[in-house]
């Protein structure tokens, strides 16, 4: 790969030598931020469960809020990367140079903005839930998929993936007739795909390929990521039919949400009153001890902190300088690995290039945050909600879908919003449109729904 064709202005859905819009207030990067961000798809994420339930008393963070902050952090990452790569690498060559000194940053933010605009409602537990229903269908059911459904048609249900369906979202026309779904930029849509294979190819970890970690795409959308590939020149993996390397745009977007993840749920547990402000302290302090610049360096903090009464703005401080240092240090390590970003053989993320030091008290924080956030009882006791409504829906709707002659079939159907079609004549693309359907409700959508189908609360007339 090479950092002069690993961008393009080229949207999805457009025809062969389209020309760019004219438009000299938003070039195409900035386009790309404001169609995300103005989209349904995104508001629905203030609705959707982050890791602690919602709503509450005291507001934490959602899917919304998050994504917003994951932008924050993956601005300033590709701000100080396309600096560094811009006069380090373009010096003579204008046109490279001007975008990444002033266009990356664009990128690297809306792909943040929409990494997680195809998680389905209650966090992780949506996904499992997905996955489940479908390995545990009725062997009458599950023999009628395997039998319909080719290996990777039905390894896009089994192995249902938040990272697949929001490249689906993105740009999947569901039943509208014009293609591209958002038409973003193949810059932007590859910077979200972090495992770039088909269902069938991913969840390898025994290759040791971060590509093939999980899916980046479902059947549907194979084509459009390799018409991608071919414009960006991304390399595909030796011994593979449908799995490419990483971009390697991708690993500032993971890195900005790696940031973000780590300190901001464990404001929302200070907030909750889970964390004392001296188990906040203690966690991201000692990063700053070995700092030699006057505004990193502990004393500084420390000295700070004492004027400041307020325990959450203390934290809020300490959450502000550390995403700063750890900006800085990704940056660094972007920088130090370009050769093996470009080759395609970084097999880690740049957390995990990271210092020893620094990994250390990384492995700290993950530890704290595993056994007080997110085995937190109000955390699982959502997580097993989520599960049970779910599997509820996805039992009616796929059941209506499979057995559509049931009295009660058609009216599920009907309930389904036209732009999820179904009785195509192909029970793969309905079974998609049922988890579309599903994927993209809210929390509180999904939990209305399931009541209402399920005659636990009654619907009244309007």
């Amino acid at each position: 790969m090479n950092w002069e064709s690993l961008y393009s202005t080229r949207r999805s859905g457009d025809k062969p030598r389209q020309e760019a819009n004219p438009d000299t207030a938003r070039n195409s990067f900035i386009r790309d931020y404001d169609r995300i961000i103005f989209s349904s798809a995104f508001r629905r994420l203030q609705n959707k469960t982050q890791v602690f339930p919602l709503p509450g008393a005291v507001f934490v963070h959602n899917r919304l809020t998050h994504s917003l902050e994951v932008a924050s952090v993956g601005r300033s990452l590709g701000k100080s990367v396309g600096d560094a790569l811009a006069g380090k690498r373009f010096r003579n060559e204008e046109p490279h140079a001007s975008f990444y000194r002033h266009e990356l940053h664009s990128v690297i933010a809306s792909a943040c903005l929409a990494h997680d605009i195809g998680n389905p409602p209650f966090g992780h537990s949506g996904e499992d839930a997905i996955r489940s229903f479908f390995l545990e269908l009725p062997p009458q059911q599950r023999r009628q998929l395997e039998d319909q459904l080719s290996p990777n048609q039905l390894a896009d249900f089994d192995r249902f993936e938040g990272n697949a369906n929001a490249f689906r979202t993105l740009t999947h026309h569901f039943n509208e007739s014009e293609p591209g779904g958002y038409k973003l930029t193949y810059a932007t849509l590859a910077s979200i795909v972090k495992y770039p294979c088909i269902s069938a190819e991913g969840f390898n970890k025994k290759t040791g390929r971060i590509s093939l970690k999980k899916s980046g795409f479902f059947d549907t959308e194979r084509e459009c990521f390799r018409q991608l590939s071919e414009t960006l020149n991304i390399p595909g993996l030796p011994g593979f039919q449908d799995a490419w390397a990483r971009h390697p745009f991708v690993f500032l977007v993971e890195a900005a949400d790696d940031v973000c993840y780590r300190i901001i749920d464990l404001e929302d547990t200070h907030r909750l009153g889970i964390l004392s402000l001296q188990g906040f302290k203690d966690l991201f302090l000692p990063f700053f001890e070995q700092e030699q610049t006057p505004y990193n360096s502990l004393d500084y903090l420390q000295q700070k902190l004492h004027t400041i009464k307020d325990e959450n703005q203390q934290v809020q401080f300490i959450r502000a300088k550390w995403i700063g240092l750890m900006v800085h240090k990704l940056s660094q390590v972007f920088q130090e690995r370009e050769a093996e970003l470009l080759a395609g053989s970084l097999e880690h993320s740049l957390t995990d290039c990271l210092t020893e030091d620094i990994q250390q008290l990384l492995r700290r924080v993950g530890d704290y945050s595993t056994e007080h956030v997110y085995r937190n009882k109000a955390v699982l006791e959502i997580e097993v909600a989520g599960f049970h409504i779910m599997g509820g829906l996805l039992r009616a709707f796929t059941d209506a879908v499979m057995q559509p002659k049931l009295q009660r079939s058609q009216k599920l159907l009907d309930l389904m919003p036209r732009q999820f079609p179904v009785q195509s004549g192909s029970l793969y693309l309905d079974l998609q449109s049922v988890v579309d359907f599903i994927a993209g409700m809210t929390d509180l959508y999904a939990l209305d729904l399931y009541r209402k189908i399920t005659g636990i609360s009654i619907p009244e007339l309007r």
